[in-house]
């Protein structure tokens, strides 16, 4: 939402956008949370034996809904939602968003069954996803039939940009994020034999991959308040050093001295605080663009 009112609307005005846009955004937006939500309903009831161990409080499975019931909500959730995406866009021109939609309801499945048992390659899975939902609303813009002929390719090319770059924010937090939660649920994990990265390189090497990808983060935000400042954003500057940056350094220096299930736990609590921060910072494109 952040992105389509904050970003995508100061960079196209009214006049340049489609009369019956707003509808269709709706719908993607409803559609993104309800495959959202069925990806974790059937996460919650693959992983029940493992959440037993690692979370036993928050267990809902079995506990408030039964395991049928569970199975139902998932399929139902998943089918309005790859229905509302089929309803928001021409299916002449956005096939292949239907297509992606359908496709991520079948990836959250098996990486609930599989996927997330395996080294890395869950967690690159997740983080992929959640740079899907900022990727389908700039894709949602622009036919796939239109791309060689677009008009306003300046614009284009200035929205291109800034999906690359938040897409990118979160793809990063959110890989930083799932190798934490690896390392939180480890004894869980461990127990009915899955591979996560703790496991496979043990904790010390987990950090430094998790360590590596702080550094870049941390790396490519300060270059772009640095050419940012040839604008006079200093709000937007003052803002992501002290809400995004400082954070990220902050759980770097934590990382290391983190050893128990409570202080990763911990650690991946900052790091959803520093995603929604990271949001956040579209207001500023509302303020300043």
């Amino acid at each position: 939402m952040l992105f389509q009112f904050c970003i995508y609307s100061r960079i196209y005005p009214a006049e340049l956008r489609p009369v019956d846009e707003g509808k269709s955004f709706w719908y993607l937006v409803v559609a993104s949370v309800l495959i959202a939500a069925a990806g974790y309903i059937i996460n919650d009831y693959f992983d029940l034996n493992i959440d037993a161990i690692n979370k036993p409080e928050k267990v809902v499975v079995n506990n408030i809904i039964s395991r049928r019931w569970v199975i139902i909500w998932h399929w139902i959730l998943s089918g309005i939602g790859i229905y509302l995406t089929f309803h928001a866009l021409s299916f002449h021109l956005f096939w292949h968003l239907v297509a992606a939609n359908a496709l991520c309801v079948c990836l959250l499945w098996f990486y609930s069954t599989t996927l997330k048992k395996k080294l890395l390659i869950g967690n690159l899975l997740i983080s992929v996803l959640t740079a899907w939902v900022i990727g389908i609303i700039f894709l949602s813009k622009f036919g796939l039939n239109n791309l060689h002929h677009l008009e306003h390719k300046e614009l284009y090319a200035r929205l291109l940009r800034l999906t690359i770059l938040y897409a990118g924010f979160a793809f990063i937090i959110s890989l930083i994020r799932e190798v934490i939660k690896d390392m939180e649920d480890i004894n869980g994990d461990r127990k009915y034999g899955c591979r996560t990265m703790p496991i496979v390189w043990g904790l010390n090497a987990s950090k430094v991959f998790v360590a590596v990808w702080l550094i870049v983060l941390m790396a490519t935000l300060i270059i772009l308040q640095i050419y940012v400042i040839q604008f006079e954003w200093w709000w937007s500057i003052l803002y992501c050093f002290v809400f995004v940056v400082a954070p990220l350094f902050f759980v770097f220096t934590k990382l290391f001295k983190a050893y128990s299930s409570d202080d990763f736990h911990q650690l991946s609590n900052y790091i959803k605080l520093i995603m929604l921060t990271g949001i956040l910072s579209m207001l500023f494109f509302k303020i300043y663009y």
